[in-house]
């Protein structure tokens, strides 16, 4: 079983090392520094909104949501802040907080009213991406003070912000999942709910709490992205949901639940990042982009059931 475990690690870098050498070979520009900061700040919000996707995935669940809540953060967080003239950081904590509300009525109906995770996610899917509308009429907001780049655009050491965030970000994951007795209690819930509820855990306050800190990351993304755009963009993030999920799935999280380790997340979102830039760096359409994704997120859902169908078989 650790053997297994082991080269399902090693398959991840496998494909990062091949695309890096790939799009290297492809392209002049893949490989600078330049480049490099830059798929580093894209795939910063993917990054953030792993970590959550990752603790949804791991009981079990899904959360579709997460474009669609950065899409309602960014407005309200705009329209706080060029309409109502309320300075910039309040405007960003309503934000998020306005992201880790719609995570807590994610996982109040999913975990107090058993309504599938699917089912609940592509409701506050929907619901947030009209709220985001509403609110706008369908118009971008504009009129931002310049001091409002600074998250998304701005440096610190000569690193991005939005990377900094995001290492936090997974380091803050890592101790909850690897250190916690939280960590062990949602590895637990989806390796089989029912002995976990058996050993006195508490799966609805556990579920709760992880639907609300996948609001809560995509909030604090909806805020940089608006940093980033400069601009309250009802449209943003259509499809992020799928650049998450993929990356978490290509990092070795199972579908089915209880199996795989943040650490590697990692790498499945760099695989995301560098498939966008490289395709964008060869001119590649928008819609076949689509097409490549979705193929990969087809191959690394396969992988894990192939994986688990083994790991099944040894133990019998």
């Amino acid at each position: 079983m650790t053997k297994k475990f082991s080269m399902s690690k090693v398959f991840v870098y496998l494909v990062l090392v091949v695309i890096i050498l790939f799009f290297t070979f492809i392209t002049d520009t893949f490989l600078t520094s330049r480049n490099i900061l830059n798929i580093c700040r894209q795939v910063s919000m993917t990054g953030i909104c792993s970590v959550g996707m990752t603790m949804v995935l791991l009981t079990g669940g899904i959360d579709i949501s997460v474009g669609s809540i950065i899409a309602l953060v960014g407005v309200v967080s705009a329209k706080l802040v060029a309409e109502a003239g309320m300075p910039i950081f309040p405007a960003m904590l309503i934000g998020v907080a306005v992201g880790a509300f719609c995570g807590l009525i994610n996982g109040i109906m999913v975990a107090r009213f058993e309504v599938p995770a699917l089912i609940t996610t592509l409701a506050m899917q929907t619901m947030a991406r009209g709220a985001a509308y509403i609110l706008t009429s369908g118009i971008p907001v504009y009129g931002l003070p310049e001091e409002i780049r600074t998250l998304g655009q701005g440096y610190l050491l000569g690193i991005p912000i939005p990377v900094i965030i995001m290492v936090l970000i997974f380091v803050f994951g890592w101790w909850l999942l690897e250190q916690t007795r939280f960590g062990r209690y949602t590895y637990a819930i989806g390796g089989n709910q029912e002995v976990a509820r058996l050993s006195g855990i508490n799966i609805m306050k556990i579920k709760i709490i992880i639907y609300t800190l996948s609001g809560f990351f995509a909030g604090l993304s909806g805020v940089i992205m608006l940093s980033r755009i400069n601009s309250g963009q009802p449209n943003t993030s259509e499809g992020f949901e799928m650049d998450v999920i993929t990356g978490a799935v290509l990092g070795g999280i199972s579908v089915a639940g209880g199996e795989g380790k943040l650490i590697n997340v990692i790498a499945g979102v760099l695989i995301m990042g560098m498939l966008s830039n490289g395709m964008t760096l060869m001119n590649l359409d928008e819609y076949w982009q689509w097409v490549v994704k979705g193929i990969v997120l087809l191959a690394a859902v396969t992988f894990d059931n192939l994986q688990r169908k083994r790991n099944a078989k040894v133990k019998l």
